[in-house]
């Protein structure tokens, strides 16, 4: 199986992906972040679509081994397509949730302080709704701790 777990920066979607990880038997945790440290010089836009492919591929070497993959990772209804799109061929089921807590929440100190960077892309990512896609199910965990999404999102995948 494939979980995407999307929503903006500070959303909780690192946090829920590590939870789900210790609940699912046999997963990974693929942080495209992680991967966008290789190509740091390539400015972002230009370096979402590598990572998407990079993850693409990642993920299929993951499924051909008998892994779980569950990423976190902020998706526009685009990149959520090409996703889907390049993850056909595994036969998996692919579930997707989006995290949603309020905008003041994401903006708060939920364990690291955010940079200016980092609020203004918050402030982006909820502009152009990535909390609130068409795709999914979307939770609203403003008042939840991680570990009560962790198990609203179990609930819906089994």
């Amino acid at each position: 199986m494939i979980i995407l777990i999307n929503g903006s920066i500070n959303s909780g979607k690192s946090t829920i992906a590590r939870k789900l990880k210790d609940k699912i038997a046999n997963s990974t945790v693929l942080e495209i972040d992680t991967l966008r440290d290789f190509i740091k010089d390539i400015p972002l836009k230009e370096a979402i679509p590598i990572n998407l492919e990079n993850a693409i591929s990642l993920t299929k070497n993951f499924v051909k081994h008998s892994l779980n993959v569950i990423i976190p990772y902020p998706l526009s209804q685009k990149n959520y397509d090409f996703l889907v799109k390049g993850l056909k061929d595994t036969k998996q089921k692919i579930y997707a949730f989006t995290l949603n807590p309020k905008i003041k929440i994401a903006l708060s100190n939920r364990g690291r302080k955010l940079n200016e960077w980092e609020m203004e892309r918050v402030k982006y990512h909820y502009k152009i709704k990535i909390n609130n896609p068409d795709f999914g199910t979307i939770i609203n965990n403003s008042d939840q701790f991680p570990e009560e999404t962790a198990t609203q999102i179990l609930g819906l995948i089994k």
